[in-house]
């Protein structure tokens, strides 16, 4: 996902940011439950260019309603009157104007202190799908806070002369993450913080009760992401969860607990594979990537389309599991080291004949980053040469 900024008035900057998508890989369904997660990043991700102007009118609006202070919950008044200015219905649930509503109160909050809001065109690009339990809606808050403080000079710009590619410092992503989190408390409501958090500070994380912690030396993991293209939603399939906890306590809280025991195990293998790789920890992880799976299938947030993304690869000798909270969605497929290109095509061919999209990537990239105009790949050239 890429968003770029232009208008008709004279460009005096172009900058560019990364932001890779996070993936959380054990227990997503788990977060509101207090349980524990393991969240890594893909490479693929979102992607932000800006060109800032001279200001210029394209039109205006009372803004009086956004307060001065630091980075604050949005309150349902406000996110009504967003809606007022945006011109969305009062009930919008949809990808497109959840996106405007996020960017209208990261872009009057945080460009307040300008003497005059900067005019401005927004281009977005994706890269990965919506919906699919990949955490796009964080990294597009990531992009934007990360974009509109550096603009506003809230934060300093990290890229010296000569630089491709840099990162802030870490009091900096602590501020794009405060605000890239209002960001999504104004799409979702109620986040659980841990998805704009991997897409701030990359690697990989431990999430649980509220409280962040980072992996030290992370690997590189190579898998297959698979989108099964069915819909899903989040908050059904949470609630799911806790009316069976609620229904069947002796049996489904074994099954949280043993799901955050798998999740601890993979913390240590991961630890383990940074230090010192080994072929049979690919094994471990592989065991505990089955265990896992069964486990969430057993809390009912599996899909009859993520068994047959397990069944396709088992076939191939490889092991999947869903990442997001199930239901459809995504799936990913470890690929160990050594496996030839040839049979990882031909997986990769007979999900695609299921109806499926997917990607070779990789996981436990950097986070939010900043890239140099002459960085910029040929497609978001191509759209910023056409503002």
């Amino acid at each position: 996902m890429s968003v770029a900024w232009g208008g008709s008035s004279q460009v005096w900057g172009t900058m560019s940011r990364t932001t890779p998508t996070p993936l959380v890989t054990l227990g997503r369904s788990l977060h509101p439950l207090g349980l524990g997660a393991e969240a890594c990043f893909l490479t693929e991700g979102c992607r932000e260019d800006l060109t800032t102007l001279e200001a210029g009118t394209r039109g205006a609006t009372q803004v009086q309603y956004v307060e001065q202070g630091d980075a604050t919950t949005p309150t349902p008044e406000l996110v009504e009157k967003l809606k007022e200015v945006a011109g969305l219905p009062d009930d919008c649930a949809v990808t497109e104007s959840l996106a405007v509503l996020a960017f209208l109160y990261l872009y009057l909050s945080i460009c307040r202190k300008q003497r005059a809001l900067p005019s401005l065109d927004i281009v977005v690009w994706s890269e990965l799908p919506h919906g699919a339990g990949l955490g796009s809606s964080a990294a597009y808050s990531v992009c934007l806070a990360a974009a509109l403080l550096t603009v506003c000079e809230e934060i300093p710009n990290p890229l010296k002369d000569g630089d491709r590619v840099n990162r802030w410092t870490k009091e900096d992503l602590e501020l794009i993450n405060k605000w890239a989190f209002q960001g999504e408390r104004v799409i979702h409501g109620n986040p659980s913080g841990v998805d704009n958090a991997v897409s701030t500070w990359g690697g990989a994380l431990r999430y649980q009760q509220g409280k962040i912690s980072s992996l030290k030396r992370p690997p590189a993991l190579q898998i297959l992401l698979t989108n099964t293209k069915v819909p899903r939603n989040t908050r059904t399939l949470v609630a799911g969860v806790r009316n069976r906890l609620l229904k069947f306590p002796e049996i489904v809280a074994p099954l949280l607990t043993s799901i955050d025991a798998i999740s601890l195990e993979c913390e240590r293998v991961l630890g383990e594979m940074g230090e010192a790789p080994a072929p049979e920890q690919y094994l471990v992880l592989e065991e505990l990537i089955d265990m896992n799976q069964h486990h969430l299938n057993a809390l009912g947030v599996g899909h009859a389309s993520l068994d047959q993304l397990c069944q396709v690869t088992r076939a191939h000798g490889l092991h999947s599991k869903l990442t997001g909270a199930g239901g459809g969605g995504c799936g990913i497929t470890l690929l160990k080291p050594g496996l030839e290109q040839p049979e990882v095509e031909a997986t990769k061919q007979a999900l695609t004949s299921c109806g499926f999209d997917c990607w070779e990537t990789s996981i436990g990239a950097p986070g939010v980053s900043i890239h140099s105009a002459t960085s910029l790949d040929s497609r978001v050239q191509q759209a910023l040469d056409g503002l």
